[in-house]
């Protein structure tokens, strides 16, 4: 093989090739560098500087943007979710993002069981258009919420259900395909007369086809020797799918190729039944080896899925205190085993889960086999989160003195037959170069995904890592496996072909490349030709360990400072998820790299390097980036790794700021908790002053509000005001003392809607307590973050702790109402005082109404009506809405919790002149719909201020704090009698 180089583009060649690109598209050109930095990287290892980035507004951009590389003889690279493992998706050209426009499912024949999609698709867009029809896309990678169809093209994806189907090449029937010297056309299986119509007809296509064909003949006989005949073979290119007894089929012997032969513009691809229900075999076996032994067992029972999982991703996760509810469903074992089976009835799954379940507990498959079936949906989506997150969960090291569990040697294949024993020796290896291991993979079809702590920032590490890839490589040869059984070869595996292939395959996989491309202009370095594994390393030796003073404690299990928070990121792209969960909505609504978490990380890594991004602190780029970010907090609890842009957003700001002026909207809405109280010893004239037409108008353009907003109306007495010396003076005679506990009344509830205040007060004066207030006025500075007020907002914060210094210590819970504030208490407190043990333990004392009250052990009456429940971003993120829903559930309502992400008001960010269009955007995704269209007596619950306020303006639907849904309760009927004191309260005594 020929060692690849990198291309060399002078700045009047990529000046040429950016104007060429600007005139020709409609889509958007990027050449700066904010975008090169976005997309240097992805999950792998690896990263390359693009020439530029295209986003084509459809197929025919696309096409249009290849022709103008092509004038210029510049590489090109399409990319999709840039969620590939082995640096397939990096490289030094013009990189082409099909997932923002060019992502149509075109469509769905449910009668022939196929569809037609752009490269764009998102694997789980076109699994839900199947599903209306009973059919789905089998193969379903871990990415599959956000991996696009090009991508699995490209890298013939797998996943947990290929057992079902086979590979993607097994799925896919045709492509729409382009060269890089722009023949276009469809290729799928060719007889032999179609063949010689094909060549006959002469042109681009035509030789293609005649030099495929003199190919096949040449090395038919190598290829039927050499091919390993196993289900996952994915390294190298699929030239057996070229022999006549394949059907000389092209599309197929395309998939896997990695975007170095052709374009894909368009793909038939094939679906196939989906069966109605599910039902799991949750399976614990005494070790990983074990496990794998039972293939055999596995298969006879016809799953749909078979997963296999050893205790290192586990203990990884314990040790981080994550998943412990999930992690409390796993039989006993130190290896486990999830089958799926899938039937249209729930009988009939079930009945197929308990027949293996009944084989495996009488010891067929071995002795001290656990397990039990799993038919509830919730607790099957638990299980599998474990398997799709865990491992990303996982990937930075808690011992300062062990480098990280990396890819590196990722997804080799056997035949299942011989996978226990593959594993017991591929763990003597890593025992033997004294490297430690968590392995996890498709059991079913011996795949296997290992992250192994290899050291590649130090050369020596890097000798030792490449002693281990090859000996891994030729392990996998000797079980007739291949080296890659799911993310294929990209740069990671490409080196180490030749010992999985003799010379003439080589040979014939390089002819093959040269057929599509001769000008090696399409992700060149690639499969063939291919640079070294340890070239172009990302995290290699020369990266640069930066030491930063920053204004936050960044600090973690896996090692504290803010470079290292930011390596939390590793490109799996689960922010670029399009439904279900809190993150990232700015992404959700835009497709935008640069608006998600993993582009926002990405653009603070290439900050600290200091190559491409260049002015640190000052970087335009990272701001742009930040400004749509929400700091929803959305990633600190969605992203596996728990990235956590709110706070880095917030350090970035605190610097950036020093040098910049802050903006208008920083004194009126960053500061809000200083001057309304102020404004609310006035409010007639306060609201007169923000609602008047003409003051209004000009008073919204000098604070920087959207005009379409309205300003929320001061109430004409603050709650403190009216309750504050009621709270100051002795207590009635009681019959038994009464717990103690502090409402924390924000600046909201304190002065535009005190009737929550109240409304919570008197709920927990009624189920028992002895509700108080601070001695004065206190402020958590919430609002301070979103401009980088980091010093004002510390000084805030330490003197809460001084304030209440004496409750704290005496165990006196702190009760409060708005979500976004408390969680100020849940987290930047211990980023701004991390050594004050009154700030740790307010910390452990701090919870959300529902949050405590739920854990009172309180006869409720039942209160008659509908409730429809959206959660505040901070309270699903640090809170959860376990509380939320169990309290709803004592109420006796009939409760729906909608999953309705972010609703786009974000605190002040919805009010922002800048802004507001976005934020209508996110609250039209799901949230401001589903209010519109429910009955008018469903109550809208809603604890957040600004989610509050963004249905009434947005939906034009009344909210309820879930603190007056209580005392609804309490005042329909007989109160109840308060059986003891809350669990919480207790704790805390």
């Amino acid at each position: 093989m020929k060692a690849a180089t990198p291309f060399q583009a002078s700045e009047p060649l990529l000046q040429g090739v950016q104007a060429d690109l600007h005139r020709t598209l409609r889509g958007e050109v990027r050449f700066d560098a904010g975008s090169k930095a976005l997309y240097a990287s992805d999950a792998s290892n690896y990263r390359q500087i693009p020439l530029g980035v295209v986003v084509p507004a459809d197929v025919e951009d696309l096409v249009a943007a290849v022709a103008v590389c092509q004038r210029h003889d510049v590489p090109f690279l399409t990319r999709g979710g840039g969620t590939s493992q082995n640096g397939q998706c990096v490289n030094v050209a013009v990189v082409a993002d099909a997932s923002k426009y060019v992502n149509r499912v075109v469509a769905v024949d449910p009668v022939a069981r196929t569809a037609i999609v752009e490269p764009g698709v998102i694997c789980d867009s076109l699994r839900d258009a199947a599903e209306v029809h009973g059919l789905t896309f089998a193969p379903d990678p871990a990415t599959h919420s956000r991996c696009t169809l090009g991508g699995m093209i490209a890298n013939n994806s797998c996943g947990a259900h290929s057992v079902m189907a086979g590979k993607t090449a097994e799925n896919v029937e045709a492509l729409e395909v382009l060269t890089y010297d722009g023949a276009r056309f469809w290729a799928g299986p060719t007889s032999e007369g179609e063949l010689d119509a094909i060549i006959a007809e002469g042109g681009r296509r035509g030789e293609i086809y005649r030099r495929l064909r003199e190919l096949r003949d040449r090395y038919a006989d190598y290829i039927r020797r050499e091919f390993p005949q196993i289900k996952r073979r994915v390294s190298g290119f699929n030239l057996d799918q070229l022999l006549p007894e394949n059907g000389f089929n092209v599309a197929r012997a395309l998939v896997g190729t990695e975007g170095t032969c052709a374009i894909t513009l368009q793909a038939k691809v094939r679906l196939v039944h989906s069966p109605a229900c599910r039902v799991l075999l949750l399976l614990g076996f005494k070790d990983i080896y074990v496990a794998a032994d039972a293939v055999p067992h596995f298969t006879r029972f016809n799953p749909i899925a078979i997963e296999g999982l050893d205790r290192g991703i586990v203990r990884g996760l314990q040790a981080r205190g994550l998943k412990s509810e999930e992690i409390a469903l796993l039989p006993r074992g130190d290896a486990w085993v999830v089958l799926e089976f899938g039937a249209d009835s729930m009988e009939d799954a079930t009945r197929q889960a308990k027949a293996a379940e009944r084989h495996f507990l009488a010891g067929e498959a071995g002795p001290d086999v656990t397990g039990f079936v799993v038919t509830e949906k919730v607790q099957q989506q638990k299980i599998w989160s474990i398997r799709e997150t865990g491992a990303s969960a996982v990937a930075l090291s808690i011992d300062p003195n062990k480098p990280d569990p990396m890819v590196g040697w990722e997804d080799a294949a056997v035949d299942p037959e011989r996978l226990g024993d593959y594993l017991r020796n591929f763990q003597a290896l890593v025992d033997r170069y004294g490297y430690e291991t968590c392995l996890y993979g498709h059991f079913g079809d011996g795949c296997v995904h290992a992250r192994i702590t290899f050291d590649i920032r130090t050369p020596e590490g890097v000798l030792k890592w490449r002693g281990f890839l090859r000996e891994a490589a030729q392990l996998v040869v000797d079980f007739g496996g291949s080296l890659s059984g799911e993310h294929g070869d990209g740069q990671a595996k490409a080196e180490f072909l030749p010992i999985m292939y003799g010379p003439e395959i080589m040979q014939a996989m390089e002819e093959f490349k040269a057929i599509w491309d001769p000008a090696n202009r399409l992700n060149p370095g690639k499969v063939v030709n291919a640079y070294r594994a340890d070239e172009n390393l990302r995290m290699g030796p020369s990266y640069k360990s930066v030491k930063l003073t920053t204004k936050l404690t960044f600090e973690s299990p896996e090692g504290d400072g803010m470079q290292r928070a930011v390596e939390r990121c590793i490109g799996m792209g689960k922010c670029r998820s399009l439904d279900g969960g809190t993150m990232c909505p700015s992404f959700r609504a835009t497709r935008e790299e640069r608006f998600s978490t993993r582009g926002r990380a990405h653009l603070f890594w290439e900050m600290l390097q200091g190559e491409v991004i260049k002015d640190g602190w000052n970087s335009q780029e990272v701001k742009e980036a930040l400004d749509a970010c929400l700091a929803c907090k959305g990633c600190k609890s969605d992203c596996p790794t728990h990235t956590d842009m709110a706070s880095y957003k917030a350090e970035f700001l605190s610097h950036y700021y020093e040098n910049h002026r802050r903006p208008r909207q920083a004194m009126f809405m960053g500061r809000i908790g200083q001057w309304a109280p102020w404004a609310s010893r006035f409010p007639r004239l306060a609201n007169f002053a923000m609602s008047a037409p003409p003051l209004a108008r000009i008073g919204k353009w000098v604070a920087g509000v959207a005009a379409q907003r309205e300003l929320p109306a001061f109430a004409p007495k603050t709650f403190r005001a009216s309750h504050g010396k009621k709270r100051a003076a002795p207590g009635a005679v009681r019959k038994a003392p009464r717990q103690k506990v502090i409402l924390w009344v924000d600046t909201f509830n304190d002065h535009f809607s005190p009737q929550v205040a109240a409304a919570a007060m008197e709920v927990l004066e009624r189920i028992g307590y002895d509700v108080v207030l601070p001695r004065k006025r206190l402020c958590c500075g919430r609002p301070l973050y979103d401009y980088g007020l980091l010093d004002e907002a510390r000084a805030l914060l330490s003197g809460i702790v001084e304030e209440l210094a004496d409750e704290v210590r005496s165990g006196v819970p702190v009760v409060g109402l708005e979500p976004g504030c408390l969680s100020v208490f849940k987290d930047e407190l211990l980023k701004q005082l991390p050594n004050n043990d009154i700030a740790r333990r307010l910390s452990q004392q701090s919870f959300l109404f529902s949050d405590f009250v739920a854990q009172a052990q309180f006869e409720w009456p039942a209160l008659d009506a509908d409730v429809m429940v959206h959660g505040h971003c901070h309270q699903k993120s640090l809170f959860g809405m376990k509380g939320e829903t169990a309290l709803l559930g004592k109420l006796g309502v009939r409760w729906t919790l909608l999953d309705t992400g972010c609703c786009g008001m974000a605190g002040s960010f919805g009010f922002n002149a800048d802004h507001y269009d976005l934020s209508m955007k996110i609250g039209e995704d799901k949230l401001l719909p589903l209010v519109r269209q429910a009955p008018r007596e469903t109550l809208v619950v809603t604890n957040g201020f600004s989610c509050r306020e963004q249905i009434a303006q947005g939906a034009g639907r009344h909210t309820l704090h879930i603190a007056e849904l209580a005392l609804r309760a309490l005042a329909q009927g007989k109160s109840g009698q308060l059986e003891r004191v809350s669990a919480c309260a207790e704790a805390t005594a």
